[in-house]
């Protein structure tokens, strides 16, 4: 199995979130975890982060169907 990282920029502009929103996600275990990848730098696996935003999606979609019509 292939898994690519991506690195936290491109985390940030497949969210929307910023670097301090992303890092209270991690410190509260609400996101993928990053994976060290130097001295200074991390990177996050690309199918989990996808996975994420996908549940996201997911958990929208099911309060949407669940809402009440008017």
């Amino acid at each position: 199995m292939s898994h690519s990282l991506i690195r936290l920029a491109e985390v940030q502009k497949r969210t929307g979130y910023s670097k301090a929103w992303i890092y209270r996600l991690l410190k509260d275990n609400r996101f993928p975890k990053s994976v060290k990848i130097g001295s200074r730098a991390i990177a996050f696996v690309e199918s989990e982060v996808d996975e994420w935003i996908s549940q996201r999606i997911e958990e929208r979609d099911a309060l949407i169907s669940t809402k009440p019509q008017l």
